[in-house]
């Protein structure tokens, strides 16, 4: 059986700050930039080790979502990875049934930006595609993010509309 922690960032010591992000950079192929790594901070980590080192790994951040005249609480999904070695053995399935267990027990939807190669994870999941258009409440107001529709999902959430998430540096959604 697998074992997976549930940290808050608060709580993660600088040496295993340091072990997380050496396995996102090494999961994502180097293409993980420090403002991914600042998306994934201020919530709740999920994960997995192995010998003392991380080998899994997601995280839930609070963000603020519009969607018409409502404001919603979500549990954006943030930083999943798990070490090369190690793929293919139910471990990216052990830290999203945590995540997944804190989002829908503790806010009103749960959203993600899903790559190509995760996409058929999510969606085996039960997460939906978002169906309405996406946009970002920008410093200049609102703003479509046409790009970010195909890859936006959900859990929790149905229906249709353009949703707005919050601001921040990097990939907005």
């Amino acid at each position: 059986m697998t074992t997976v922690r549930t940290v808050p960032t608060a709580d993660l010591d600088p040496r295993a700050r340091v072990a997380l992000r050496e396995l996102l950079d090494l999961a994502f192929d180097g293409e993980f930039a420090d403002e991914d790594w600042d998306h994934a901070l201020g919530g709740l980590h999920m994960i997995v080790a192995e010998g003392g080192r991380p080998v899994a790994h997601a995280a839930v951040v609070q963000r603020r979502l519009l969607l018409g005249d409502s404001s919603l609480r979500c549990g954006y999904l943030e930083a999943v990875a798990v070490h090369p070695d190690r793929r293919r053995r139910g471990l990216a399935a052990a830290v999203l049934a945590r995540a997944e267990h804190v989002i829908d027990s503790s806010f009103h939807l749960g959203a993600l930006s899903s790559s190509d190669e995760g996409r058929a994870l999510y969606l085996g999941r039960g997460w939906q595609p978002w169906t309405g258009g996406t946009a970002v409440l920008a410093p200049s107001g609102v703003t479509r993010t046409p790009e970010d529709d195909d890859s936006t999902l959900v859990r929790g959430l149905s229906g249709s509309g353009v949703l707005v998430c919050d601001w921040r540096d990097g990939d907005v959604w």
